[in-house]
């Protein structure tokens, strides 16, 4: 099932309000029929009273009309139906919001979900909401991810609740079967992260979503690393092994504490150091990894990952990607992966216009 993260209202002040507004619409009939009681007749006691028009009132703002009070004169028949009719349609409309609230709030919500299934396309499909899945979706963010382009996919309900309340769209449900997997739209998905709390569900997930999707980028997260190569065998492009992983921070910190709080930093989002992936500047062509002005670890080429020192790199050239390691603030010529400024050769006109 699909979960939508939901407008929060408190429903205790949602009928207070209704209440005060049906008193005071039942207050301001009882006003226009006393200002006007002369032009009311009553079959029974006469003259219209304080008593008569709060009578009359009710019963005419609740449509029962028994009848013994009535608007006889043209006046009176006028402020009947040019005013205390609406608020008498508007005060019915009160009392049944909250019935018809219920009856309308489950169109609203498939019209929610039809709208948002015809934008789903090139988002990131994110299967598993624990702590691997939470840390993914928060670095996600952290690179200015829009929410509306991440969809969660988790068995829990407090997995999906959660997800929920930080505003993304969920969906409750097994990720190794393929209707829970089309429901989030993975065959148009531009990217999935796979972070289930076990290696054999991930496998599954894997052989499903590539199966459904050729294209995708597929990242899976596995407890052990005999693992690896199984869902590496079932589509998917990067596999994170979390018991090695977090094995080998351990094993630097105790070599070198130091060492550990620096590659702590450099995984972690939004603050020191971080590890980015970023174009290569027009200015930048033609130089080497060493010259440019942040420290590049890597050079993409194609379909090729170079080590900076790898002499196959030569000079730098255009359709380059470089790997950097650059402070967690924003910099624009190293602008995060998704960032609104994007450098182009426009950068680099700027550069060189003169100043006034």
């Amino acid at each position: 099932m699909v979960h939508l993260p939901d407008v929060r209202v408190d429903p205790v002040r949602a009928i207070w309000k209704r209440v005060f507004v049906g008193i005071g619409l039942l207050g301001l009939v009882v006003v226009l029929v006393y200002i006007d009681r002369d032009g009311d007749s009553d079959t029974v006691g006469g003259q219209v009273d304080l008593l008569d028009a709060i009578y009359y009132a009710t019963v005419t703002l609740s449509t029962t009309g028994y009848g013994d009070i009535a608007p006889v004169t043209d006046t009176a028949r006028l402020v009947n139906a040019v005013l205390v009719t609406p608020l008498r349609i508007l005060f019915l409309i009160v009392l049944v919001g909250t019935t018809l609230e219920a009856l309308t709030a489950r169109g609203r919500r498939n019209m929610r979900i039809r709208h948002w299934e015809k934008t789903l396309a090139a988002h990131t499909v994110v299967i598993g909401y624990g702590v691997k899945g939470r840390r993914a979706v928060a670095t996600l963010r952290a690179d200015e991810f829009p929410k509306e382009k991440i969809t969660i996919v988790d068995p829990n309900p407090a997995a999906v609740s959660e997800a929920n309340e930080a505003g993304y769209v969920a969906i409750l449900g097994d990720a190794t079967r393929a209707d829970v997997l089309r429901r989030a739209g993975v065959a148009e998905a531009e990217r999935v992260l796979i972070a289930t709390a076990r290696d054999d569900a991930s496998i599954l997930a894997t052989l499903v979503t590539r199966r459904m999707n050729a294209t995708a980028k597929i990242i899976v997260a596995v407890r052990e690393a005999e693992n690896v190569s199984l869902v590496r065998q079932g589509g998917a492009d990067f596999v994170v092994t979390s018991s090695d992983t977090v094995g080998r921070i351990l094993g630097m910190s105790g070599v070198s504490p130091v060492l550990g709080r620096v590659m702590e930093d450099l995984i972690s989002a939004g603050e020191g150091l971080e590890v980015a992936e970023r174009a290569l500047l027009p200015r930048e062509e033609g130089s080497a990894p060493r010259q440019l002005e942040d420290i590049v670890v890597a050079v993409i080429r194609g379909d090729d990952v170079l080590p900076y020192h790898s002499p196959a790199i030569g000079q730098l050239v255009k359709g380059d990607r470089v790997i950097v390691v650059r402070p967690a603030g924003e910099i624009a010529w190293a602008g995060r992966p998704g960032a609104q400024h994007q450098p182009d050769e426009d950068d680099d006109l700027a550069d060189q216009a003169p100043e006034d």
